[in-house]
């Protein structure tokens, strides 16, 4: 009976979130047109009605788990948010269940989260065009082999995380970036030999390039720790209500001049800023530990 009940009730929030995107993806990729009109006044009002649009969706997203599925979400915040701030947020990645989770503790604590995309996702039906719609930056990853093959090919992602950022100077704005680059799981962890035991490594590159490409537009961190005590769960564990508890952890800090330079050219800057980076995972590393210690259950 209660797989049953979990069916029903995943099946019914699943068709609500359904629902609720098709609801707002209408108006945000009817203004979308709007932004091709070349004057700069226009893009800045479109993309300010853009983001709105994103957050009332994400808000009512919010409003159907806590219908059908609450989730006790315990939320630790070190520092000041504010809509009206540029941000960089870095989260451990873990499961596709991250990105709803970090929608809804951070909506309209700070300006709409943008997540760096592979290009491939662009072609995804609806999303896709909505996420091109609210600017989300799409990536092109080339290879080794591709690069050897064809050496023209090299820098080419820098440039478009340079011009992807350019449009993220006239409003504020919260890039997102999942440093480690893909999900975490065990045979990940193992392959990669990492020296941290919640985290797969960090990769700077793309954090340093949008750090680079904003210059002093932002300048604070949020730092994102999310914990599973229950084990990381799937989307169809989370909308089907599987998932009763989540701990999170939120830091903010200044961004220091330390983090800015050239990634490419600078070997110097390059090193340190890995340093730097490999110093936060560790803080992350230790912080998760904690959270996890937190569920141990006392032997009798």
């Amino acid at each position: 009976m209660g797989r049953v009940l979990t069916t029903i009730r995943g099946s019914v929030v699943f068709c609500c979130l359904v629902i609720n995107t098709l609801f707002w993806v209408t108006p945000i990729l009817f203004m979308s047109i709007f932004k091709l009109i070349p004057l700069t006044s226009m893009r800045k009002l479109c993309s300010y009605i853009l983001d709105n649009c994103a957050s009332a969706w994400i808000s009512v997203n919010y409003g159907i788990e806590k219908l059908f599925h609450p989730v006790a979400v315990n939320i630790n915040i070190d520092g000041e948010l504010s809509p009206k701030d540029w941000y960089m947020v870095v989260a451990n990645h873990q499961s596709w269940v991250d990105i709803l989770v970090l929608q809804r503790v951070l909506n309209r604590k700070i300006p709409f989260l943008k997540f760096f995309l592979k290009q491939e996702l662009i072609y995804v039906p609806v999303l896709g065009l909505a996420w091109w719609a609210l600017d989300f930056p799409f990536m092109r990853r080339y290879s080794t082999a591709q690069l050897r093959k064809n050496p023209k090919l090299r820098g080419k992602d820098i440039e478009i995380t340079r011009r992807a950022c350019n449009k993220f100077k006239h409003k504020p704005v919260s890039i997102m970036n999942f440093v480690e680059g893909t999900r975490f799981s065990d045979s990940k962890h193992s392959k990669q030999n990492s020296p941290y035991q919640h985290l797969l490594k960090p990769k700077a590159g793309g954090m340093a390039f949008a750090l680079s490409a904003m210059g002093e537009h932002i300048h604070k961190l949020v730092n994102v720790s999310i914990y599973y005590p229950e084990g990381t769960p799937s989307f169809w564990q989370f909308i089907s209500g599987q998932v009763k508890h989540i701990d999170i952890s939120i830091r903010v800090s200044e961004i220091s001049d330390t983090m800015r330079g050239d990634y490419v050219n600078d070997r110097q800057f390059k090193i340190a800023f890995q340093e730097q980076l490999n110093t936060l995972w560790q803080d992350k590393d230790a912080e998760l530990s904690q959270l996890a210690q937190q569920h141990v259950q006392p032997k009798v």
